[in-house]
């Protein structure tokens, strides 16, 4: 299973909040779904700084948290709210190593990554956040947006039953 998301979109924040967890624990937890995030930054600027942000705290081993922690403290699409100072402290919110990090933000290490993921994205029809390709070795499923876990659950139960 694999998300295309935006640290700033509303309806990846909704799903994040209200049906991850659950697929975490029947699907994730359980080892029968995979999950992967990729970076679709439909807002700009600071939805890229929030990714380069996770994969910088993943260089330290600490990227779900991190990932979690933004999503956690969501405040809106283009709020201002995903500064320079807001990532900074959660870095240090999770004991990260602060000039690792901060050299790893300075010289924006992974900014191409995420501008690949775009493009990838782009390139296989994506076109909206959150979007979930839900897939086994026969079958591509797409769910759009922040759907209820009976959606998740009826598609990967299916391609689990195959």
């Amino acid at each position: 299973m694999v998300e295309f998301g935006d640290y700033q979109c509303t309806f990846c924040y909704k799903f994040h909040q209200n049906t991850l967890n659950d697929i975490q624990i029947i699907y994730i937890d359980t080892g029968k779904v995979n999950y992967v995030y990729r970076d679709f930054p439909l807002n700009g600027p600071s939805s890229i700084l929030a990714a380069e942000a996770s994969y910088c705290a993943g260089e330290q081993d600490k990227y779900w948290q991190y990932h979690n922690l933004i999503f956690k403290n969501w405040a809106g699409e283009n709020t201002g709210w995903i500064t320079m100072n807001l990532l900074m402290e959660f870095a240090t919110q999770l004991n990260l190593d602060m000039p690792k990090f901060d050299s790893c933000m300075n010289m924006h290490k992974f900014y191409q990554r995420i501008i690949d993921n775009e493009s990838f994205a782009k390139q296989i029809g994506v076109n909206a956040t959150p979007s979930f390709l839900i897939f086994d070795d026969e079958e591509l499923v797409r769910i759009i947006g922040a759907q209820k876990l009976e959606r998740f659950q009826y598609v990967i139960d299916d391609l689990l039953s195959k």
